[in-house]
């Protein structure tokens, strides 16, 4: 190990340092002087001893951060004169090496100096240590002038008023150790609060509550006297105290909290592009809910609300790599659709929006080597599968820190300000105001449709957008190349390769898309409301079995997008099994999730009213039918026989149906004949007819008969 003059050396177990004077040509002994000491002198240690010491662990070698004799603007001439005049006296003794290190010749050249200067033992010897534990130089020697003045003190109040005359009289009093007390009470009581009260009402509420000469009421309302005028601090005093004693970042956090503080308030001393090398280095993902109202593209009568844009960028370049625009999230599954997107194919992307591409427009199709992501969307289980999949590392800003993700944010502002003047149903600043004009009305725009306006600014961002921000380095600068986002993804690609990772984009949409759980039953397989098979399912006779079994859950994964096909996942190989739909679910064909659910809401807020009315309805049909009963039982009770017993009344049951029978066979053929000769004049024949009785014969008189019967 070796060793060299001016190294500073710490002795770990009693907590000193010391700074390395002298070391002889043979590397055996070493003088030593202890720093911070100025009544230490020179030590003699052995150079093996120290070095056994730091290899145990009891001493090591730290880094000297001390620059207190640097030469600065701030030392005047009469400093380099007490600097000569303090080198006159000592030079002679310092280059008697290593001998002046020794306690009797040290003493001997110091009365020298003493007698050839005519100064004091101390002065000479103060002027040593200086030299010595400042590193052995000239300006070691430079007086210390910069802690002369109490710079940063108070001073002690006494009876006369401190600081400037006052202009307009009033003095105002001493700021004593007393005044401060109560000026840290009153800010940071009033001042320092989520509050944001100004200085002044601050200042105001101090005077309130500690300069009161006197308390009185006036009708009834408690009211203070304030003390004199000189004898309360004036305003001036007390912002003057504020500004000495708080800085900057303390009091926003106190006022903003310290998340909003990162985000708006804080030091910006560094860009995004000095964390990334080149293209796929690092994305940067993030969500936001576009300011626009849309409809159905089922029915443009229904109004669906504001959709969600989620946009992923590479750092490097500002090339937006991939988006996704739905109803979804901000969650997990609208992150994983942005995710698939930009693996996908742009070309047939953009085919599928009715857009014509060349590949070279848009040519990224890759996952990179850092995803920057939010908090909420990308913790927990289902980034674990992205992670393990894909190698990807993913990491997650703080809450409440979209500053870190400066770039994709940024982006969302420009395509708002660039779509807002074009959009029918965008929301302005006085939306939700009273009076302020409904923008929801005004929603003519489809999900599709929108999607094809924000791919086309998307298109427009990368290939002719100037990054009038971007810090070009000195590659970029002799190559010139222009802050346009395709073309530095271009030079990047072709100079700083090596950090974007293909996969096959089957592999992963898969992998990526979301999850949710199924049920199959006789019916079909069952998700979201919607009917499914495939051929696996009618191979192994899946529903046939769950009729006869019941049924049971299975996990599938599936486009929101486009619900017209789901994957239904086998647990033996991790494969997908494609599932199509069922002719029941026909009518869904080629529709998001948000538009089955929406017209499933539709249908449901529909029969909703309808049920109202169905209530309404029965509610009539209850009221006639009571009505009938209450007749009947009206007209039971007023022909009541109350000499029947139960027995007889049971009893008559069949002769009383075959007589109500014979009765009603009358009656219908009756109202048939009459039908029939309705226009046909009846003449009445006179005839005779013998005197018969027809009333109705009593209950008993059946069972009599009956009982006649059956004695015969």
């Amino acid at each position: 190990m070796n060793f060299y003059v001016n190294e500073i050396l710490q002795d770990c177990q009693q907590e000193k340092t010391y700074r390395i004077l002298w070391i002889d040509s043979g590397n055996i002994i070493m003088y030593i002087l202890e720093l911070n000491n100025t009544k230490s002198f020179p030590e003699k240690k052995l150079v093996s001893e120290v070095t056994d010491s730091i290899i145990v662990g009891d001493w090591r070698k730290i880094i000297d951060t001390s620059y207190d004799v640097i030469v600065s603007s701030e030392y005047e001439k009469k400093h380099y004169e007490a600097r000569d005049a303090a080198w006159a006296i000592i030079e002679g003794i310092v280059k008697e090496e290593p001998a002046i290190y020794e306690k009797a010749f040290r003493t001997k050249l110091v009365k020298e100096a003493q007698e050839k200067h005519q100064v004091t033992y101390p002065t000479v010897r103060k002027y040593l240590y200086k030299y010595w534990s400042r590193g052995k130089t000239l300006d070691a020697l430079l007086p210390d002038y910069k802690n002369s003045g109490g710079k940063g003190k108070g001073k002690k109040a006494g009876e006369s008023k401190r600081g400037r005359p006052p202009v307009y009289g009033v003095k105002g009093i001493n700021v004593d150790e007393e005044a401060k007390r109560i000026f840290r009470l009153a800010i940071e009581k009033y001042y320092l609060t989520s509050k944001q009260n100004s200085l002044t009402a601050a200042y105001k509420f101090m005077l309130k509550e500690f300069y009161v000469e006197n308390i009185y009421y006036e009708n009834g309302v408690e009211k203070i006297l304030l003390k004199d005028e000189d004898a309360i601090p004036t305003l001036t005093q007390f912002k003057y105290w504020y500004q000495k004693e708080y800085d900057a970042p303390e009091v926003l956090i106190a006022r903003k909290g310290e998340k909003r503080f990162n985000k708006d308030h804080r030091a910006v001393l560094n860009t995004s592009q000095s964390e990334v090398f080149g293209p796929g280095s690092r994305y940067q993902i993030d969500a936001t809910i576009a300011d626009v109202y849309l409809v159905s593209e089922v029915n443009r009568n229904w109004i669906i609300g504001r959709p969600v844009v989620y946009l992923v960028m590479d750092v490097f370049s500002r090339m937006v790599v991939g988006m996704y625009v739905g109803l979804e999230g901000p969650s997990w599954a609208g992150a994983m659709m942005a995710m698939t997107n930009v693996v996908a194919d742009k070309k047939k992307y953009c085919a599928q929006y009715d857009i014509e591409l060349n590949e070279e427009d848009w040519p990224s199709c890759h996952l990179p080597e850092i995803l920057l992501a939010d908090k909420g969307e990308f913790e927990g289980y289902n980034v674990e599968r992205l992670v393990k999949a894909f190698n990807l590392h993913v990491e997650n800003a703080a809450s409440y820190r979209a500053d870190w993700k400066g770039i994709v944010e940024k982006q969302f502002d420009l395509i708002q300000k660039k779509v807002k003047p074009l959009l029918p149903g965008y929301i302005d600043v006085d939306f939700q105001e009273r009076g302020a004009k409904d923008y929801r009305l005004d929603a003519k725009l489809t999900l599709k449709e929108f999607t094809q306006i924000l791919i086309k600014q998307v298109l427009q961002h990368n290939t002719k957008h100037y990054l009038k921000t971007y810090v070009r380095d000195r590659d970029l600068v002799a190559d010139d190349v222009q802050p346009i986002p395709l073309e530095l993804w271009n030079w990047g690609i072709k100079n700083r390769t090596g950090k974007l990772r293909a996969f096959a984009e089957d592999l992963v949409k898969l992998q990526l898309l979301p999850r949710g759980t199924a049920t199959v039953n006789y019916k079909g397989i069952q998700f979201k409301g919607i009917s499914y098979s495939c051929d696996r399912a009618i191979q192994e006779s899946w529903f046939e079995n769950a009729r006869m079994k019941g049924s049971w859950k299975t996990e599938i994964a599936y486009d929101p997008r486009n619900m017209s096909r789901v994957y239904v996942l086998n647990d033996l190989d991790g494969s997908f099994e494609a599932c199509y739909l069922l002719e029941v679910s026909k009518r869904y064909e080629g529709l998001s999730l948000e538009e089955i659910t929406y017209w499933k809401r539709q249908e449901r807020l529909l029969e909703k009213g309808q049920n109202h009315q169905q209530l309404q309805k029965d509610v009539d049909y209850v009221a006639d039918v009571e009505a009938i009963i209450k007749k009947a039982e009206k007209e039971k009770k007023a022909q009541q026989d109350p000499t029947l017993s139960k027995a007889e009344e049971v009893g008559a049951i069949r002769d009383n149906r075959k007589e109500e029978k014979e009765r009603q066979r009358k009656v219908e053929s009756k109202s048939i004949i009459e039908k029939q000769v309705a226009d046909t004049e009846v003449i009445a024949f006179p005839q005779t007819v013998a005197e018969t009785d027809f009333k109705r014969p009593n209950v008993r008189d059946f069972l009599k008969r009956r009982k006649g019967d059956k004695d015969e």
